[in-house]
């Protein structure tokens, strides 16, 4: 802790000087002698009430002192600005992702959840962006519009529910909504990042096309497929992933594309999306100056209140 204005502490010994400088003198001679006891009842009381008095008006003084030297404390807080980039989640919320095929802490997990986890947490470590959410299943929803209020963006993804939205896999349709509500953004940098586990099932064109069109508006599209298992490999799987269409999309964004068959994927697809997505906001942290003189000030205040109370008493 330090003092803003340490000179002020110069203030401290003017009580002592006044109390010297202005102290009364009997004179030599007294005009009007009377006897002894006849004003005792007019003085004032003499003893250690009138000490305590003083002791507490010179501890008031003491602290007014201290508050006018100001004295402070360092202190960091983060800065965070606006970094000019505008970032859409589109989540796939078909019936599909209830399926239970991502482990965590050894129990078993269903796709949303895991997928509720890692993104929850992106959006929460992109402080300075702007960052909304897109919702999809038959049809495609808006559920929070950009903003940098990243908490509320969490909050949104926490609450999701399969079925809100129809239990389909609209990928076009959520993807054209992100893609619309982005090209009209003033951000310098649009991303859209779509998740999704399953196949274009009720979309009424094609998702790459779709893809293109963002991409010739300057918004970049990343894919995350989600699920064990792919429609190349076991095509007669219902709950197959089509890895190759979202592939195809991203490519066609300009995004990058991310296959995802477990919790450690996941996790690594959230660090390399940050990498491919770095936060500009991450500069150290401001230092500056907390005032204390409030403390001190009150402490006056308090003591003077009740040495004014205890005279009045």
């Amino acid at each position: 802790m330090t003092l803003a204005y340490p000179l002020a502490l110069l203030l401290l010994p003017i009580p002592l000087l006044a109390r010297f400088l202005l102290a009364v003198r009997a004179p030599a001679e007294a005009a009007l002698r009377v006897a002894p006891g006849a004003f005792a009842a007019a003085l004032p009381a003499r003893g250690g009430g009138d000490r305590a008095g003083q002791a507490v008006l010179l501890a008031a003084w003491i602290a007014l002192v201290l508050a006018l030297a100001g004295p402070q404390m360092a202190a960091t807080r983060e800065v965070v600005t606006a970094s000019g980039r505008e970032i859409l989640l589109a989540l796939d919320l078909s019936g599909s992702m209830l399926k239970e095929d991502f482990v965590l802490d050894g129990k078993p997990l269903s796709r949303l959840d895991a997928v509720k986890r890692v993104a929850a947490r992106f959006v929460m470590a992109r402080r300075g962006d702007r960052i909304g959410l897109v919702i999809f299943g038959d049809r495609a929803y808006v559920a929070q519009p950009p903003t940098f209020d990243v908490a509320s963006v969490a909050r949104a993804i926490d609450i999701a529910q399969i079925g809100i939205s129809g239990r389909s896999t609209a990928i076009s349709d959520g993807l054209g909504l992100a893609t619309r509500r982005i090209m009209g953004s003033d951000a310098t940098s649009k991303v859209i990042v779509l998740l999704s586990d399953g196949v274009d099932t009720s979309g009424k064109v094609q998702a790459a096309d779709v893809a293109r069109l963002a991409a010739s508006h300057g918004v970049r599209v990343h894919t995350i497929a989600l699920g064990p298992e792919d429609s190349e490999n076991q095509p007669a799987s219902r709950d197959a992933v089509d890895a190759v269409a979202l592939r195809a999309i991203a490519e066609v964004g300009g995004g990058t594309s991310f296959r995802v068959r477990d919790m450690a994927d996941l996790e690594a697809m959230a660090a390399t999306l940050d990498q491919l997505e770095p936060n500009p906001m991450k500069r150290p942290p401001l230092l500056y100056w907390r005032p204390l003189w409030m403390w001190p000030g009150a402490l006056a205040l308090a003591l003077m209140l009740l040495l004014a109370t205890w005279r009045r008493a």
